[in-house]
């Protein structure tokens, strides 16, 4: 079966318009309904929720709550010997430049001393579909595009369909048996790991699988981790399909980075930061410069800075954010993470305020603080 990666799409759209989807939705206090497309919105203030309806026209709508999502509405058909429809999923990580709030991911295997996460799923009869569980990692701290190697957990399959490639044997991981497939979707590699029969609710040590993939030779300890998500792929149907609730937590002290390695902004004023708005009734937009005024190269930036009071970000372009209100960190994507001695690069977003418009205070470039322009 032939699966391309969820969201392959919407990078290749928002490519070319220029422009990233940050949140859509805004952080989820009450309920949230989210039909769009790519829609997403964080909950928890830790989390990211997306629809992510990559595979059809047809409509799909979600419950987003302060814990989950469900699938309200699932109109979408996949051929069962081909792709499912979407990959609604809930996300602690970094997935097409839109990383959780908070996040330490990427993160390097080496560096990684544990890797827990707890799901509860409500299941539906009727439907085609399975409730898969989504590991991502790639030989560099990718944030953004398609990472080299996916595994999948198949914690129930409804359905004639099955897991890219082929079965490979069985293996112990959890306390539980899985049978275990191998295969690509011609833009990654991908191993499954298939429940013999439905799990519904279970706290595990994602680490677990990712030794299992490891000592499969798919990776080394020095990839990284980039994203854990959990969700559903419907293929015929699915209204009713939930994540009831999702926890994720990534510690260091492994023995490795655990951040993924940047050279830090040249001694004294080594950095000068350029914030031009374009402000207007309830919104904005901000193009901000980041000039290297020291004398050797910067590979790898991060920007940090705290919007004023009122002020949050619905979308950004060239960077990948970290937070939607207060602190944001901005971080480079694989096209612009060199700036070299005299040189400069520019990233942008949008954003919505109340009250009397204001920008930023201060900005920190890799830890050193940067004049402003």
């Amino acid at each position: 079966m032939r699966r391309p990666l969820r969201a392959l799409l919407a990078a290749a759209l928002t490519a070319a318009a220029g422009l990233t989807a940050l949140t859509l939705a805004g952080p989820a206090q009450a309920d949230t309904r989210i039909c769009e497309q790519y829609g997403s919105t964080t909950i928890g203030g830790r989390y990211v929720v997306m629809n992510n309806r990559w595979g059809t026209t047809a409509e799909q709508c979600i419950n987003v709550t302060g814990t989950g999502f469900s699938i309200t509405s699932q109109q979408g058909v996949g051929s069962t010997s081909g792709a499912p429809v979407s990959y609604p999923a809930v996300y602690y990580g970094c997935h097409y430049t839109n990383c959780s709030p908070g996040t330490n991911l990427p993160i390097q295997v080496s560096a990684i001393s544990s890797a827990t996460s707890s799901i509860n799923y409500t299941f539906v009869n009727g439907a085609t579909y399975n409730a898969s569980y989504d590991i991502w990692l790639d030989p560099t701290p990718k944030r953004d595009g398609v990472n080299a190697q996916e595994i999948m957990i198949w914690f129930n399959r409804q359905g004639s369909i099955q897991p890219i490639g082929s079965r490979v044997g069985s293996a112990t991981i959890g306390g539980r048996t899985w049978e275990v497939w191998q295969g690509s979707n011609g833009s990654n590699a991908v191993v499954s790991y298939v429940a013999p029969s439905a799990i519904s609710s279970w706290s595990f040590s994602v680490l677990d699988f990712i030794n299992d993939v490891k000592n499969r030779g798919a990776i080394t300890n020095s990839w990284y981790l980039t994203s854990i998500q959990a969700g559903f792929e419907p293929w015929i149907g699915g209204a009713g399909l939930g994540v009831n609730s999702f926890s994720a937590s990534v510690n260091g002290g492994g023995g490795g980075p655990s951040t993924p390695p940047s050279s830090p902004a040249p001694g004294g004023s080594g950095c000068r930061v350029t914030y031009a708005t374009n402000v207007w009734n309830t919104g904005y937009t901000a193009n901000v410069t980041v000039a290297n005024t020291g004398g050797s190269a910067i590979n790898g930036w991060t920007l940090a800075f705290t919007l004023p009071s009122g002020q949050s970000v619905t979308g950004s372009w060239n960077t990948a954010l970290t937070g939607t209100s207060g602190a944001i960190t901005a971080r480079n994507t694989s096209h612009n993470g060199s700036i070299p001695a005299g040189g400069s690069t520019s990233f942008g977003f949008q954003g919505s305020y109340g009250g009397t418009f204001a920008a930023p205070s201060a900005f920190t470039l890799n830890g050193t603080a940067c004049t402003r322009a």
